[in-house]
């Protein structure tokens, strides 16, 4: 009975060494291993066997990329202002053994070491230059903190500024200037925007009244023609028709009162040939009606022309002498028209104008 106790308990023993030297390393993972307190090997990922009561474990390491972010630190500027910076750190672990034995706290050491690095690379720059000049700021931070880390096993791989912020005073000086800049902006977006306007409103009254003129011109021209073309033919039937001096005397004194037609006219001039045309109508029209009228006048013989003779068909007025004849009176009476109109148009103007006398 007691061998058998004996035995189960050294067979518990070696399967608990057993297990205990076995080691499953997860991937992107390190294990520092160490024997009799000395760093002997680097475990990679997969199985790896130690040795049971010799070796051990110190440190485990994760080889993925890191990101840390450090606390806002005040940081002066060369124009003596205090801003607060806030950083972010992307690091990996490139050599345990160095990250385990070359640094006791990484974490620590990376955070005073980019606080430091940070006042030296701020305080060489002015306020607006900070602002503006994050990339510059970044290189230079991973620059120093590349060439420090490397001994520690670390890997910087970036930097980066999260924020900076100005004292309140500063802020507000910033904002008033920011709002200044934006309202000259748009002072001067509306100013190019109203004098584009007046430039395209000017071209386009310019365009409107070369337009209008070409329009004038042609409508003119058009009405040049049209009177022109209105005279010629005029002329042309006036000519072809052969009138005689009573009919240009007679469309001369119908045209007259016309002369006083517009309300507005307070002064008329009364043509000196005026009188002479009236009487040279009075006598066209007066001849040509004694001419055409019959004798009552005794003959070569001494007798009278009777009714019966006048009735007679040697003596009967034919039918072109009667034509002749109504002519004549009609020319009388559009004569005596006309004199009247001239008086009236003449008495309207405030004067008055005696018309021509007549001829016995």
């Amino acid at each position: 009975m007691e061998p058998t106790i004996a035995l189960v308990i050294l067979a518990v023993i070696v399967v608990a060494a057993a297990l205990s030297s076995i080691r499953i390393v997860p991937q992107a993972r390190a294990y520092n291993i160490e024997r009799f307190g000395r760093y002997t090997r680097t475990l990679g990922p997969g199985l790896n066997f130690l040795i049971p009561g010799v070796d051990r474990v110190n440190t485990k390491f994760d080889l993925r990329e890191h990101v840390f972010t450090s606390r806002p630190q005040p940081v002066i500027t060369e124009d003596n202002l205090v801003v607060n910076i806030d950083t972010v750190l992307y690091y990996q672990i490139t050599a345990p053994k160095a990250a385990a034995y070359e640094v006791a706290n990484y974490i620590q050491a990376i955070d005073q070491l980019t606080v430091t690095t940070l006042r030296n690379v701020i305080g060489s720059m002015d306020l607006e230059r900070t602002l503006t000049s994050r990339e510059e700021i970044n290189t230079r931070l991973r620059g120093v903190l590349d060439e420090t880390t490397g001994k520690w096993g670390i890997r910087v791989n970036r930097v980066e500024i999260k924020a900076i912020d100005p004292p309140p005073t500063i802020k507000e000086a910033m904002e008033k200037q920011m709002r200044a800049d934006r309202d000259k902006r748009a002072a001067i977006l509306h100013a190019e925007g109203e004098r584009q306007a007046r430039i395209l409103k000017a071209e386009g009254a310019r365009q409107q009244a070369i337009l209008e003129a070409q329009g004038e011109q042609q409508a003119a021209i058009l009405r040049a023609d049209g009177e022109a073309k209105a005279v010629e033919r005029v002329f042309q039937a006036v000519h072809a028709n052969n009138a005689d001096a009573k009919l240009l005397a007679y469309k001369y004194l119908e045209t007259l009162p016309s002369l006083a037609a517009g309300e507005g006219n307070t002064f008329w001039v009364i043509p000196g040939e005026l009188t002479e045309a009236v009487k040279n109508v009075t006598h066209a029209f007066s001849g040509s009606t004694e001419q055409s009228a019959p004798s009552t006048e005794k003959g070569d013989e001494g007798g009278a022309r009777g009714p019966a003779q006048i009735a007679g068909p040697d003596t009967a007025k034919s039918s072109s002498e009667q034509a002749a004849v109504d002519a004549a009176e009609a020319a009388e009476r559009a004569v005596a028209d006309a004199r009247d109109d001239v008086r009236r148009a003449g008495a309207r103007l405030g004067g008055g104008m005696p018309g021509p006398r007549e001829e016995g």
